[in-house]
């Protein structure tokens, strides 16, 4: 019977069953297994809902998508083009910059391609940048943000190796501190390596009437992000007390003083919202169920003694770890690569000797990556359909950026100072 069910549940896995339903079903099979009472996944999941970071999820999940409904995107543009567009290659630093914190603000790769692409790829044409080059740059840019908080895909991550048991030696507040670097060296490359391929296009002069009207406009939002990590870092508020606030004060911004949201509007994006946190929630409690079954059947031990035999060294399971995790992103949702792969990993790294902030930092650095990666990465569909553009073209367009960002992988993973330098 065990072997019929572990048949089925493969079989849902390739017919496209929700991902939940196919974690839930491994867990049940493997407690049936070794003759658990499967009372224990209704326990699990229940047990999810009493983690204190688990509040945050919605919260921040409501604010980004407050944001995306209103014009915040076209502020952002309008206040990174004044600050940087008279540099070389400025109008492509302000796509990155903008890209990257529009992602960390709403947590979705995708809507930054559709709300910011629509935005981006217009002026960057108009402004002298060749139409592969621009495709390039908005495809690439959306996932820039999964290490700036605060990054949903960051939360959870630091939801998921706390309830591994990681340590003292972990705290979110940390890893929200780690990936400030590396995403500064991902936007830092990336602009450098614009610089010298475009050459000489058409900047914007510096004007600081401009920059006083963009400063002036999106003055509501610009002191969110000093509230949110000045208040989480100095210790005066706890990550979900920051959540809260978060949205309170997103929703007094867009609805009364811009009012670009109408009242009407609220149970809509409320929904879609809840919607999405509902699916995250869902996922992470049979994943929690999962995640005992493994560490109750000794998977992650087992796995670490497998890789000692054949993997001596921590830099060559870092780089099978990087592929591994390239090849992953490519394939799998974010929130799914982290509720699935995790529970694993983490034990097996931490095992080498590597962080547990290290690790979640390179984890999500490759994912970043995997969203373009060829030949099934979601950017590529995303930009795809929102451009009207053939595949193999986006392909062509993205691989320059990959390979830059492939060499910030490289000094991301190599370099644990970068991620750990506060410790």
């Amino acid at each position: 019977m065990i072997w019929a069910g572990v048949v089925l549940v493969a079989l849902m896995a390739v017919l496209g069953a929700p991902l939940f339903a196919v974690v839930l079903g491994a867990a049940m099979l493997g407690f049936l297994a070794v003759g658990v009472d499967l009372s224990v996944v209704a326990i699990n999941i229940y047990d999810m809902t009493d983690k204190p970071l688990l509040v945050a999820l919605p919260f921040f999940t409501l604010a980004g998508y407050l944001m995306a409904a209103a014009n915040s995107s076209e502020r952002l543009m309008a206040l990174t083009r004044a600050l940087f567009g008279w540099m070389p290659a400025g109008l492509a630093i302000v796509g990155f910059v903008a890209c990257a914190l529009f992602t960390a603000l709403t947590g979705a790769s995708g809507v930054t391609i559709v709300a910011l692409g629509a935005l981006l790829l217009p002026m960057l044409k108009s402004s002298g940048y060749t139409e592969r080059y621009s495709l390039g740059l908005v495809t690439t840019s959306g996932s820039l943000g999964l290490l700036i908080v605060p990054s949903v895909p960051l939360i959870l991550y630091g939801i998921v190796a706390q309830q591994m048991g990681v340590g003292e030696s972990f705290s979110i507040g940390h890893l929200f501190i780690a990936g400030l670097g590396p995403a500064l060296l991902m936007v830092l490359l990336l602009s450098l390596w614009t610089m010298l391929r475009v050459g000489d296009v058409p900047r914007t002069a510096f004007d600081r009437h401009a920059l006083w009207t963009a400063v002036k406009a999106a003055r509501w939002e610009l002191p969110l992000p000093v509230v949110v990590l000045g208040g989480i870092y100095s210790g005066y508020f706890a990550i979900s007390e920051a959540a809260a606030i978060t949205v309170v004060y997103v929703l007094i911004v867009e609805v009364v003083l811009y009012r670009e949201i109408k009242l009407r509007e609220l149970p809509g994006i409320f929904r879609e919202s809840m919607v999405m946190v509902g699916s995250i929630i869902l996922i992470l409690g049979v994943a929690l169920a999962f995640t005992n079954f493994l560490v109750d059947a000794q998977v992650p031990q087992r796995l670490f003694t497998f890789m000692q035999e054949h993997v001596t060294s921590p830099l060559t399971f870092l780089i099978l770890l990087n592929l591994l995790l390239l090849a992953l992103g490519a394939i799998l949702d974010v929130f799914a690569a982290i509720v699935i792969m995790v529970p694993l990993l983490l034990p097996v790294a931490v095992g080498y000797g590597i962080h547990p902030i290290h690790l979640g930092i390179v984890f999500l650095a490759n994912l970043q990556i995997g969203y373009f990666t060829p030949p099934i990465g979601m950017n590529l569909f995303i930009a795809s359909y929102r451009f009207d553009r053939p595949m193999l073209e986006l392909y062509a367009a993205c691989l320059p950026f990959m390979g830059v960002l492939l060499i910030a992988l490289v000094v991301i993973t190599y370099v644990p100072w970068l991620s750990l330098w506060f410790l």
